[in-house]
């Protein structure tokens, strides 16, 4: 059965499921925009036994597909440790997004490097790759690229997290891409359900909720529902905005 849940505070992220009726909840293991090694959650024991699912988040600074060397190898280095913190809680994935070169760069090089990071490293759980918004040299933001990514790490077992907001604000359209991410990765193990504070290939990645956003909710619901795959809401407004979104998700699943 399909799981509909949020993005919620590491802190407890049982207690704010509960307050915000999620059936799933995504959390970071530390600072999003910190280098540091995740130490054990002071829930963990509790995780553990969740009878729903969890999936992590790596942190945002994460880019393994950078020619910097100063931030591709720390990368590595942080990924695998979040993989192996997630597992540990019996997270059933790790989202991490694809990254992005710089002015002048060979992406080639930067698919390279992501097949490099699984030809090196084996996970102890699913490594979710993320498509992003913004940034004409995005790894993962248009599905051309996503196509060469596929090409490289789809061998490995490699899982996709599928963001609606993303996917708008990239340029790519919410009709039909279901089928269209399918036909390149063959799966899609995750859907970020967001709505946009901006418009159609705008680059920017601002979530907002259902009823306020660019994006019609009707087509975020119909991506949810033809991914069949569990569903993350990441947007503001804490248990009482993405609880009204995912009440939105819930009631259209049911009548779908």
């Amino acid at each position: 059965m399909v799981a509909i849940g949020a993005h919620v505070h590491s802190t407890d992220p049982l207690a704010e499921a509960r307050e915000s009726g999620a059936g799933a909840v995504q959390f970071f293991l530390g600072d999003p925009q910190g280098w540091k090694k995740p130490v054990e959650h002071p829930h963990a024991a509790a995780l553990r036994a969740a009878d729903i699912p969890l999936y992590v988040h790596s942190p945002y600074l994460v880019n393994v597909a950078t020619m910097n060397n100063k931030i591709r190898i720390p990368s590595r280095k942080i990924l695998a440790q979040h993989a192996a913190a997630a597992a540990d809680l019996g997270a059933k994935g790790l989202i991490v997004h694809g990254g992005h070169m710089n002015d002048g760069d060979n992406p080639a090089d930067g698919v390279a490097n992501w097949r490099k990071v699984f030809e090196r490293d084996t996970f102890p759980l699913p490594i979710l790759i993320e498509n992003t918004a913004g940034g004409d040299n995005a790894v993962a933001r248009r599905f051309d690229g996503l196509a060469r990514l596929w090409d490289a790490v789809g061998e490995f077992g490699v899982g996709f997290c599928l963001d609606t907001c993303h996917a708008y604000c990239g340029g790519e359209e919410l009709d039909g891409i279901v089928d269209r991410v399918l036909a390149i990765t063959g799966r899609i193990d995750l859907v970020h359900a967001n709505n946009s504070r901006d418009g159609f290939d705008s680059g920017a990645d601002r979530h907002a909720n259902f009823d306020v956003g660019t994006i019609d909710p009707e087509q975020i619901a119909a991506v949810c529902a033809a991914a069949k795959s569990d569903v993350i809401v990441e947007t503001p407004g804490g248990a009482e905005g993405t609880g009204a979104d995912m009440r939105y998700l819930q009631n259209y699943l049911v009548s779908a």
